[in-house]
């Protein structure tokens, strides 16, 4: 417990090093009291091993691709230009590139404070009643670091380096996924209308077939409005279709970091996304940049909590002082200089509890980054174990979907030649048109996630963005 007293502090003359040596008799003493206020915090490591291994082993995947980056996930050229514009042009990324800039500068004041400080002063005295003076002084201070509070400082403006770069890294990879995953939708997209205006056309020649058979007598008003009605819904459609293409082709633009359009060209079919290797679970989780870089953020933490601690023990301070008084400048600039040493012991007594309550403090702020920590683990989980899981869902889903259109196609090749025969009414047309449409988007949807989901995954696994 420290005494209930404003504070203590004491001055040194090395002139006399006996009496400073007899003060400095002391620190023996106050390096027991150093380790009896230094508290053991707990063992993050251990913690976060044993968090680790609770994960089970994920599942394997099928025709699996060891692949070295994100970017060899998707074979194309096209998306590499733009992606090379957004690591270069993205406002998002950009400030976190110059958050990481701000750390490397805060490392060299950590590190200016453990080395001395050298100051000059030059002063010119003239009054009525006296000749005038110059006097001229070099002054060089130096904080000891008795307790390493200065390292341990120095060391946690590292660590936050080491999580910034960390983050940078994770922001990279997921801008790259991000446009990797607008590229694959403008191409959904792009496809999903090319579908609906091929129905559209089909339903079209189902009306003006209808209406050649109305004329003829031979078919009914109720078809005809049955077949415009159908018309008119599809090209609806069309247009809801192109304005959502026309919002992920805005969307692709702000992820590039770019106001003018893009010039670039679409392919027809999707490219090649390939399945990602799958690691152990331990591998994969080292990987990651976001949980390396929590696991930085709770050691530079941690070190600032040995800091706040070690604020509350004695420091010690010298300074050499070489400083001239002259009738001149040029006799002031050192040609009968005096020299003097000072040594500054000072202890925080008592400041109301603030020191240790802001060490506590401290010690809290290192309990919570290593909840964010676990946060961010269960998240990789989780973002593993979905995307593996769909990706088995997708195959399933779609088999099924290939197999009731291959059965639609033949459906609807029997009802058109029915319906020439008027053996069918145009409702019974309609209908499966509609089903074989629907059928065709369903399983173009299903291959567009399948590949999106295989961006994410290579995501989860901690796949990094080339640079």
């Amino acid at each position: 417990m420290t005494p209930n007293l404003q504070g203590a502090r004491y001055q040194v003359n090395v002139i006399n090093p006996k009496s400073y040596l007899k003060k400095l008799a002391y620190l023996p003493l106050l390096l027991v009291t150093a380790c009896s206020i230094t508290p053991e915090q707990p063992d993050y490591v251990q913690l976060i091993s044993t968090e680790q291994q609770r994960v089970t082993e994920w599942q394997n995947l099928p025709q699996q691709t060891d692949v070295a980056y994100l970017n060899d996930l998707v074979d194309s050229d096209m998306f590499e230009e733009l992606l090379q514009i957004a690591m270069q042009s993205n406002p998002g990324l950009q400030q976190t590139l110059l958050t990481l800039q701000i750390r490397q500068s805060q490392l060299i004041q950590a590190s200016g404070e453990k080395r001395p400080f050298v100051s000059a002063g030059f002063s010119a005295l003239n009054s009525s009643d006296s000749d005038a003076s110059f006097g001229a002084d070099v002054s060089v201070s130096w904080q000891a670091d008795l307790w390493g509070k200065l390292a341990d400082n120095e060391r946690a403006a590292d660590l936050d380096i080491t999580e910034q770069t960390l983050l940078y890294q994770s922001a990279r990879d997921t801008l790259a996924a991000s446009v990797m995953q607008v590229w694959l939708t403008l191409i959904a997209q792009q496809r999903a209308l090319d579908i609906e205006q091929q129905r559209q056309a089909s339903l079209q020649q189902t009306e003006d077939f209808i209406v050649q058979r109305y004329r003829q007598g031979l078919g009914t008003l109720e078809d005809l409005d049955s077949a415009r009605s159908a018309v008119a819904t599809s090209s609806a459609n069309t247009e809801a279709l192109a304005e959502n293409f026309r919002q992920q082709y805005i969307q692709l633009k702000t992820l590039i970091g770019q106001v003018n359009n893009p010039n670039f060209s679409l392919p027809t079919d999707y490219p090649e996304v390939v399945i990602p290797a799958i690691d152990l679970p331990e591998q994969t989780l080292n990987r990651r940049p976001d949980l390396r870089a929590a696991y930085a953020a709770i050691e530079a933490s941690s070190a600032r909590t040995d800091v706040a601690y070690k604020d509350l023990l004695p420091s010690l301070s010298l300074q050499a002082v070489l400083e001239d008084v002259g009738s001149s400048p040029r006799a002031s600039l050192f040609t009968a200089p005096v020299w003097s040493l000072l040594g500054q012991l000072t202890a925080p007594l008592y400041q109301g509890g603030q020191l240790r309550a802001a060490a506590e403090i401290s010690e809290l702020d290192t309990a919570i980054s290593y909840q964010q920590y676990r946060d961010t683990l269960l998240n990789a989980v989780t973002e593993v174990e979905q995307a593996i899981s769909q990706e088995q869902a997708l195959v399933k889903r779609q088999q099924h979907i290939e197999t009731a259109l291959a059965s639609a196609e033949n459906n609807l090749r029997q009802y058109q030649a029915n319906y020439r025969s008027g053996l069918l009414n145009i409702l019974d047309l309609l209908t499966v048109q509609q089903q074989t449409y629907d059928l065709q988007s369903q399983l173009d949807d299903l291959i567009y996630q399948r590949l999106l989901n295989r961006i994410s995954l290579g995501l989860a696994l901690g796949l990094e963005a080339k640079a």
